[in-house]
This record gives structure tokens, C-alpha cells and sequence, in this order.
């Protein structure tokens, strides 16, 4: 029996890596895989999917009008054996209603990579319909510079402060954003700290 499975984790969890072992698990053992990811993020070009650890592979992209189960009957029903979707917070809800139809409807997994939550420690639309209707959810866990477990993804500003404010959706890596616990987070906004970037000198 196919689920819908949602793995989540904080920036910096090795998500995107894990989607791409997971696609490379499965193709080892010849079966096929439909690897998308939506138009939103264009970070890494047009249809490449890679990680910071530098593994990538070539990704469907899908913009925010794309019906998929109409995509997957199209070009994949009958030959895809499981379907894995990265930076999925992205998703409209929706898309992830899509993704449930075609484990509802082909008995074909999805799996989900993405964030639970933006800057401001609030649900991604993506992100919240997959935890109400994911078979499977998953946290994958990473820590904050204090030891303890990273939950909030912090955009840092240009000098070096805590962004409270602002659109959701802005691209960036280890130049803008780092995970932190939620009680540094809180402190470094109360007392204005500057925060240091992984990778930054």
C-alpha cells in the first residue's frame, strides 16, 4: 500500500541530499523515479536539483499552475514507481492534494522533502496541508550553534541581524538564512545580536 510521506527539516538538514540518495536507492534497484520540484525555487538553474554536499540530478519543475496528477498521467502513469518531491513547502495546497490522488489512485509513493516553516516560524501553505494529509511525517533533525535542536530557519540581513519582517519567499542558502533553536532565535532578536553565517569569515 503507496503512502504520501512528508520529511521535514529545519535549513541545513540535509534534505535535498537525502532526496537524491533516496532517488539513487531506488533507481538501483531499477525502478523509476519522477523527481520534481517547484518553479519557485531556481536557485541551482532551470532543472537541477543539487545539495550543499554537491550531489545533483536533473528535476521537473513545476510552477504554481500545474495540475500534477494531470502532469503524472501524462508523462509517468504505468512506468514511475515512486514519485519524490523536493522543497515541497512551495507546493500549492492544492498540489499536494494532487499528490495524494496519485497514491490514492496509482498506488505510486510520494515522498516530500521541505521546510515546516518560514523566518517567521510560521507554516508554509505546502508544509501545513501535507501535515494534515501525509500518511507519513518525519522530522529530520539538525542543531542550532548552542547544541540544542534547530527549528526556525533565521534570515540574516546584510549585517549580520535577525529579519522579522518581509515577504515569505526569498531564495538563500548559508549567505541569508541559518537554523537555530527557538530559544536563540528569540534572544537574538531581543537583544539585537549580530549572528554569524555558516561559511561566512
Amino acid at each position: 500500500m503507496a503512502k504520501l510521506y512528508f520529511k521535514y527539516g529545519a535549513m541545513g538538514s540535509s534534505k535535498t541530499a537525502q532526496a537524491l540518495i533516496t532517488k539513487y536507492n531506488y533507481e538501483e534497484n531499477d525502478l523509476r523515479v519522477w523527481l520534481i520540484k517547484p518553479s519557485a525555487d531556481h536557485r541551482d538553474g532551470v532543472d537541477i536539483l543539487r545539495s550543499r554536499i554537491g550531489l545533483e540530478a536533473k528535476v521537473v519543475i513545476i510552477p504554481p499552475s500545474q495540475n500534477i496528477l494531470e502532469l503524472y498521467e501524462k508523462t509517468q502513469a504505468g512506468s514511475c514507481n515512486v514519485v519524490i518531491v523536493d522543497e515541497c513547502q512551495f507546493l500549492e495546497p492544492q498540489q499536494v492534494d494532487e499528490l495524494r490522488s496519485i497514491v490514492d489512485e496509482h498506488n505510486v509513493p510520494v515522498i516530500c522533502f521541505g521546510l515546516r516553516t518560514d523566518f517567521q516560524a510560521q507554516l508554509f501553505a505546502g508544509s501545513r496541508r501535507l501535515f494534515e494529509v501525509a500518511d507519513t511525517i518525519q522530522e529530520i533533525k539538525t542543531i542550532c550553534d548552542c547544541g540544542a535542536k534547530a527549528t526556525v530557519n533565521a534570515r540574516i540581513d546584510h549585517e549580520g541581524y535577525i529579519v522579522t519582517e518581509g515577504q515569505q519567499l526569498l531564495l538563500g542558502g548559508n549567505d541569508s538564512y541559518i537554523a537555530m533553536c527557538h530559544k536563540c532565535w528569540i534572544r537574538g532578536i531581543r537583544e539585537h545580536r549580530k549572528i554569524k553565517l555558516h561559511g561566512s569569515n
